[in-house]
C-alpha cells in the first residue's frame, strides 16, 4: 500500500452482501480491517455484536479503536421494513444512534450507508442536493429508517463535532446476494428463473442499478478521500426500466415469459430513480464501469453454482 496510511477500520453488517467485499476490498489495500455481525463466525477479526444493543456495541468499541466506521449494518428493504418494522427500527434507528454515541466518545470518521429510497418519488434527476432544496415524503418504514438515521448524523455533527460521509446506494446488485424475497429485483428475477417460479414485472418503475464492483470500489474510496458532512449518490449510468432486467435474464438462460405477471405499477414504491452520480465521480473516483450486459450474466453464473442449477 504505498503512499497510503494502514488504517484500523471496522465494517458493521460485515458479512451482507456489500459488506463482506467491501471488507475484503479494504483488507486487500492493506488496512487493518475488522467486521461486526450479528452470527457467529469466524476469523480473528470478527466480533459478533447487534449494534442496537449497546453494551456489546460498548464492549466491541473498547477492544479496537478505529480509524473508520463504514456503518452498512441494517435491517433492509422496503417490504421486510413492512413485515419486520420493530426489528427494522430497533436495527436502523436506535443502532445508528448507538453508533453516534461511540463516534461522539472515540471521534472515528464514519461512512453511513444510506438509500436512494430517502428520495420517494421524487420525478426529476436525484441530485443529493433534493433533499436540502424540496420538502420529500418518503413512501415506506426503510425509506423513513434511513432518512431519520441521515438527520441523526446530522444532528450529531452539529451537537459533538462528529465527522461522517453518507451515500446513498442505488439498486445494487451482484453475485454475493443471496435470495430472499426481500433482496433486489435482480437478484429475485434470477431466482425466480432459476428455479421456473412465478414473479411480478412492475411496468412503470425505472432504476439506475449498480454493479456490486463497482459500488464497492468507490466505497473503498472514500477513506481516502473524506470529506466529513458530504453525502454522495453511488449508482449505475445505465437507465432501465424493470422490464428490461427480466428480459435479459429469460434472454440469457433461454426461457420464454410464461411465468411472469406484468403489471402496471406498485403502489407505495418509487416509479423512477435516475441518479445523479456527478459527485461520486469527482470526488470518490466513482465509476460505473459495469454494464448490465456484463453484470446479469456474472450474477446468473453465481447463483446457478450457489443453488446448483447449471442445467
Amino acid at each position: 500500500m504505498a503512499n497510503k496510511k494502514k488504517l484500523t477500520i471496522l465494517v458493521t453488517g460485515g458479512l451482507g452482501a456489500i459488506g463482506a467485499p467491501l471488507a475484503k476490498k479494504l483488507k486487500d489495500e492493506g488496512h487493518d480491517v475488522w467486521v461486526c455481525d450479528l452470527a457467529h463466525s469466524e476469523g480473528p477479526n470478527y466480533i459478533r455484536c447487534d449494534v442496537s444493543e449497546y453494551r456489546e456495541m460498548e464492549r466491541m468499541f473498547d477492544l479496537v479503536n478505529f480509524d473508520f466506521v463504514y456503518h452498512l449494518a441494517a435491517e433492509f428493504g422496503r417490504q421486510n421494513g413492512e413485515d419486520y418494522y420493530g426489528r427494522l427500527w430497533k436495527s436502523n434507528a436506535i443502532g445508528t444512534k448507538n453508533i453516534l454515541r461511540m463516534q461522539e466518545k472515540k471521534k472515528f470518521k464514519m461512512i453511513f450507508s444510506s438509500s436512494s429510497e430517502v428520495y420517494g418519488d421524487w420525478e426529476d434527476e436525484m441530485e443529493e442536493s433534493v433533499m436540502i432544496d424540496h420538502p420529500i415524503r418518503q413512501m415506506n418504514d426503510y425509506a423513513i429508517s434511513k432518512w431519520v438515521n441521515e438527520m441523526q448524523i446530522l444532528n450529531s455533527a452539529d451537537r459533538f463535532g462528529t465527522e461522517t460521509v453518507r451515500v446513498r446506494l442505488f439498486n445494487t446488485y451482484g453475485p454475493g446476494e443471496y435470495y430472499s424475497k426481500y433482496r433486489s429485483v435482480v437478484c429475485q428475477f434470477i431466482y425466480c428463473a432459476l428455479h421456473d417460479l412465478a414473479y411480478t414485472v412492475y411496468l412503470d418503475h425505472h432504476r439506475t442499478s449498480a454493479y456490486i464492483d463497482d459500488t464497492v470500489a468507490t466505497l473503498a474510496n472514500i477513506v481516502e478521500n473524506f470529506k466529513a458532512g458530504e453525502v454522495y449518490n453511488i449508482a449505475g449510468n445505465e437507465y432501465h426500466d424493470i422490464k428490461s432486467i427480466s428480459d435479459m435474464i429469460l434472454k440469457y438462460l433461454g426461457k420464454d415469459d410464461k411465468l411472469v405477471k406484468y403489471v402496471k405499477f406498485e403502489p407505495h414504491n418509487t416509479r423512477d430513480k435516475k441518479a445523479s452520480i456527478k459527485k461520486a465521480i469527482k470526488d470518490l473516483k466513482h465509476k460505473s464501469s459495469t454494464s448490465l450486459s456484463v453484470g446479469i450474466p456474472k450474477t446468473i453464473e453465481w447463483q446457478r453454482k450457489v443453488y446448483d442449477k447449471n442445467s
